[in-house]
C-alpha cells in the first residue's frame, strides 16, 4: 500500500516575544541578549498510508497539533521533510501549495472558531468548490452542497443558515461537510470531538468513519482520549516533548506497551469492571519546559528506571517487534 504522507526528521521551533521573554547571558565579559527557544516538534518520522487512520496522542503541549499544522502547512517548518505522494511540501510557496490544498484538508478542534460567523453555512461550503473548480457554476455548487449536508446528518433547509445557530455537534459536521467539499485525498482531524458531549462524540466519530470507508482517503486523528483512538486507529504515535517515543500497529501497543511514557498515560484510562490496560506507573514529576529540554532521553527525569545512559544520551526508535518500535536505552 502506497504512502499518501510521509514526515522525515520534521523541526519546528518557536521564538518567543522580544523583551519579556529573553533570557540574558555573559560572553567574553559582555551581556548579551539571547532568545529563548521553544522546541515545539523535535525530529520525528512517520508515514500515513493510503486509506489509513494514524493517530497522535500525548499530554497537552507535547506537540501533536503543531504537527499537523505544519503537515499540512499552516505552519513552516523548521525542518525536515514532508512528502505528499513521494514530493516534498516542506518549502513550497503559497502560489506552490495551491494545488494541494484540495488534496489536504483539516478538520479543527473547535468548529465555530474555523468558520467564518457572517457566511451562511452553504457559502462556507460552496466557497471552496467554486475556488478550486471543482463544480463549474454556483448552481452545481448548491446542488453538490445539499448532498453534502445530507451526508453529513444536517438538512437541506438549514443550509441558509449562519454557524451560530447550531449546536456544537452540528457545528463540528458543517466542519466535516466543508472538507468533504473538495474532494480530498488526506484529512487531518484535531480533535474533533473533545469539546463535545459524549453521545455526540460517538454520532461524530461514526460519521468520520462512514465517510472514510465511503470515499477511502487517509486520517491523521489527533486525540487526548486513548478510548476514541482505539476505537479508530489502524496505527498510532506517542509523543512526549516533540518526539514520537512509541509508533506502531494499535493493537500491538495497546496490547504490548513498552515505553515507560506509554505505560504511564495507559495505566491513567479509567476503567468501569474490566482489568486496566496497564497496572499504576511509577512515574514521577511533571513534563519538563520545551524551551529548556532535558539531555538524554526527554523523559529520563520522570522515569524511576533511568540510567546513566538515560541522562546522557537520547534514544533512537528501534523495532520492538514487527510493526512495533519504540524509543527507550531499557528495551
Amino acid at each position: 500500500m502506497e504512502n499518501i504522507i510521509e514526515v522525515k526528521n520534521l523541526e519546528q521551533k518557536f521564538y518567543l516575544t522580544k523583551g519579556l521573554l529573553q533570557s540574558l547571558r555573559l560572553e567574553d565579559g559582555k551581556l548579551i541578549k539571547k532568545e529563548k527557544i521553544v522546541h515545539a516538534v523535535n525530529d520525528i518520522s512517520f508515514t500515513i498510508k493510503k486509506g489509513e487512520v494514524f493517530s497522535l496522542v500525548g499530554e497537552s503541549g507535547c506537540g501533536k497539533s503543531t504537527t499537523a499544522r505544519c503537515i499540512i502547512r499552516l505552519l513552516d517548518p523548521a525542518g525536515g521533510e514532508i512528502l505528499y505522494k513521494g514530493e516534498n511540501i516542506a518549502h513550497k510557496n503559497p502560489n506552490e501549495l495551491l494545488k494541494y490544498r484540495k488534496n489536504m484538508q483539516m478538520i479543527f478542534q473547535d468548529p465555530f472558531a474555523s468558520l467564518n460567523p457572517r457566511q451562511r453555512v452553504k457559502d462556507i461550503i460552496m466557497e471552496p468548490m467554486l475556488f478550486h473548480k471543482i463544480v463549474e457554476n454556483k448552481e452545481e455548487a448548491l446542488k453538490k452542497c445539499m448532498e453534502i449536508l445530507e451526508k453529513v446528518g444536517l438538512r437541506p433547509e438549514q443550509a441558509g443558515r449562519y454557524p451560530h445557530q447550531f449546536s456544537g455537534g452540528q457545528r463540528q459536521r458543517i466542519g466535516i461537510a466543508r472538507a468533504l467539499a473538495v474532494e480530498p485525498e488526506f484529512i487531518i482531524a484535531d480533535e474533533p470531538v473533545s469539546a463535545l458531549d459524549v453521545s455526540i462524540q460517538a454520532q461524530i466519530l461514526n460519521l468520520l468513519m462512514d465517510i472514510k470507508d465511503e470515499y477511502n482517503f487517509s486520517y491523521l486523528f489527533i486525540a487526548h482520549d486513548l478510548s476514541v483512538v482505539r476505537h479508530i486507529s489502524d496505527r498510532l504515535g506517542i509523543m512526549y516533548l516533540g518526539s514520537i517515543v512509541e509508533i506502531g500497529d494499535k493493537d500491538k501497543i495497546f496490547n504490548n506497551p513498552v515505553h515507560p511514557y506509554t505505560k504511564m498515560l495507559f495505566s491513567a484510562v479509567p476503567t468501569v469492571g474490566e482489568e486496566p490496560i496497564v497496572e499504576s506507573s511509577d512515574t514521577i514529576g511533571e513534563i519538563p519546559s520545551p524551551v529548556n529540554l532535558p539531555e538524554g532521553c526527554y523523559f529520563h527525569e520522570r522515569c524511576s528506571c533511568a540510567t546513566d545512559l538515560c541522562r546522557k544520551e537520547r534514544p533512537i526508535l528501534k523495532e520492538i517487534e514487527n510493526g512495533h518500535s519504540a524509543a527507550c536505552h531499557l528495551l
